[in-house]
């Protein structure tokens, strides 16, 4: 695990060299072992590194490193866990070079001579960002995988083509524009993310999973070619869909997410997974712990509030598997130290609280470890969340009810809560106001933004925001999916990567940890795809599938409990230790000379919210983080 950055710029000159320094000390906490910068003044391409060492820890494995013919030279960041299996895919091709070492950066190289880059990542089993110039072609490469674990953003900003693993990284460059772009800002309000290919600032965008993206001082226009998609793979997975019986199912997933596993357990330094004691997390520690030779290390975070603390299911688990476990007792202090913390770590602002438990259970992991595997993806690849089970219903009234009809019933709840006396913090009232809006939504896709998103139908509170900037193109509505399936796909393309993954990253990266995902295996992502509905969502229950495979190895009754998700007690603690913090922030004067947000639309929602009126936590939450991270510079 690494980080990256570099420039196109032919004005630079003699300055190159301090400015790609600059950029790679950045990031030193994403390579705390090596750093490396490499320049062509003279083709104005310059690549920056910092090396956090997993596999090979010698000089051999140093960034950045150029191939034994020299025509590239790379800068990456990620694994590439098949790595071994393509080297000697290679020496039987008679195409394989004098090995300098065994790290997967050496192997990459001699694939991409021998194979090409787009050939060489179709054959790849692993996370990447990589950034490879061509000296034949005078062009860069950016290329990233497939479901998004890896950051990547880039951008013309004045004369210069820049990249990097994080936008601090861009920073650093000399002609960097911050400008803020606020459709990104509104779309962090609605979803509580920034979704790709945006970034918080004009001009900056983040490469899109399962592309490459070429671009020259010559031709400036970047050209992007996707290897993989979800789309295109949930499409042949519905043409081309499982037809064995629901055992054969749950021993193809297993082997599956076996194998994933012994591939992501490769590395010369300590190997550890992160315990939840969830469905999602616990598979992946016994299918780990069944592999290992001596009890695999785990990590829990504990709360002192009981209705967030999944601890003591983790210890138990633990205990069954046998597994070497640490769990350390938090209280909401340690929490709230944080949140300062968060633009430094997500210098793009991210509202997902559960950003703040990641980064504490991560901070633990790396006391002992240097590479934690993770039960993320879970949920997207298998409809795990409590949402689907919701969207279904709404889809089913959806189809058994024309639309002015629902906008009549819709009315009628938002007119009935009132008169019931449904008012304040009621939990009734809640949900039928949510249901008001999503039961009167004309599409299913207009249904699931109003059931996920905030500001309870409110126009989202962005100064200068255009009706048209809510819009977002929809790669699956002409594919022969279901309403659910959409849902799940969409969310594996935005959700995933924005959101889930990105947290994981910075907050795994900003304590030095390398994080891996085994369910993000391609080969398993596109046997999921498979799957009929059935198969991963029963009786209404999310994830059937992966609770079969975790059943042959961990008793039903252990796990099988209320979802809680990995979260903190935001709206109490905004009433509480967080009053003063966010009171300060969305202060009215000092919100007027941001510019950005709507003053009086915030003002009142933060009225209401101490008043005990309404629970409005998750609109105002995505407007401190941005606030604070805007303040931060």
């Amino acid at each position: 695990m690494c980080g990256l950055s570099g420039f196109l710029d032919s004005n630079l000159g003699r300055d190159g060299e301090a400015t790609l320094l600059a950029m790679g000390n950045r990031l030193a906490h994403r390579g705390p072992d090596d750093s490396g910068v490499w320049l062509d003044a003279e083709a104005g391409i310059g690549l920056s590194h910092r090396r956090l060492a997993i596999v090979d820890l010698s000089a051999a494995g140093h960034q950045p490193m150029r191939s034994m013919r020299g025509r590239f030279t790379l800068v990456w960041n990620g694994e590439i866990y098949n790595h071994q299996a393509l080297r000697r895919v290679l020496e039987s091709e008679g195409e394989a070079p004098h090995w300098r070492g065994h790290s997967d950066t050496e192997t990459l190289l001699a694939c991409f001579e021998s194979w090409g880059v787009v050939e060489t990542l179709k054959q790849a089993v692993g996370m990447f960002a990589i950034a490879l110039w061509d000296a034949d072609e005078k062009k860069l490469l950016l290329a990233r995988d497939r479901l998004g674990e890896k950051p990547l953003y880039y951008g013309w900003s004045k004369d210069a083509f820049l990249f990097g693993s994080e936008l601090k990284a861009l920073k650093d460059h000399p002609r960097f524009a911050a400008d803020i772009n606020r459709a990104a800002l509104g779309d962090l309000l609605r979803r509580q993310y920034i979704g790709g290919p945006a970034s918080i600032y004009q001009g900056i965008a983040k490469l899109q999973p399962g592309a490459v993206l070429t671009v020259s001082l010559a031709e400036r226009e970047p050209v992007i070619t996707p290897f993989w998609s979800v789309a295109e793979a949930a499409s042949i997975g519905k043409a081309t869909p499982f037809s064995g019986s629901d055992s054969e199912a749950v021993d193809a997933l297993e082997m599956l997410l076996s194998d994933s596993i012994s591939l992501q357990m490769m590395a010369d330094v300590p190997v550890g997974a992160f315990l939840s004691g969830g469905i999602d997390s616990s598979v992946i520690v016994a299918l780990m712990q069944k592999q290992a030779t001596r009890p695999i290390r785990t990590f829990t975070i504990g709360f002192e509030e009981d209705a967030f603390n999944e601890a003591p299911f983790a210890a138990e688990v633990a205990r069954h598997i046998g597994t070497d476990h640490t769990e350390m007792q938090i209280s909401s202090r340690d929490a709230l130290d944080v949140i300062p913390l968060l633009p430094t770590l997500y210098d793009e602002p991210l509202a997902d609280i559960s950003q703040v438990p990641t980064y504490l259970v991560s901070k633990l992991a790396r006391s002992q470890v240097t590479v934690s595997l993770s039960g993320d993806a879970g949920d997207e690849l298998f409809g795990g969340y409590n949402t689907y089970g919701l969207a279904e219903k709404f889809f089913a009234l959806n189809k058994a009810l024309p639309l002015p009809v629902r906008q009549m019933l819709g009315f009628g709840m938002n007119t009935v809560a009132p008169i019931a006396g449904l008012t304040g913090q009621s939990a009734l009232a809640r949900r039928m106001r949510l249901a008001a809006g999503v039961v009167s939504a004309s599409t299913p896709q207009a249904m699931v933004e109003r059931l996920l998103g905030h500001w309870s139908g409110q126009r989202v509170p962005v100064i200068g925001l255009n009706a048209e900037d809510a819009n977002t193109p929809d790669a699956f509505e002409t594919l022969p999916l279901s309403d659910i399936e959409r849902m799940i796909a969409r969310d594996m393309t935005a959700y995933l990567p924005d959101d889930i993954l990105a947290k994981v990253d910075r907050a795994s990266m900003g304590v030095s940890l390398e994080s891996r995902v085994p369910m993000l295996d391609h080969r398993l992502v596109e046997f999921a795809l498979t799957l009929p509905m059935h198969l991963r969502r029963r009786e209404g229950v999310g994830k059937w599938i992966l609770r079969e495979v975790l059943y042959r190895h961990v008793p039903r009754a252990m796990v099988e409990r209320p979802k809680k998700g990995f979260g903190v007690p935001l709206a109490a603690w905004l009433r509480g230790p967080l009053r003063d913090w966010a009171s300060d922030l969305l202060d009215p004067v000092a919100l007027r000379r941001d510019g950005l947000f709507d003053d009086r639309a915030i003002s009142a929602a933060w009225s209401d919210h101490v008043a005990g009126r309404r629970d409005r936590h998750n609109d105002l939450w995505p407007v401190l983080v941005a606030t604070q991270w805007l303040r931060a510079g």
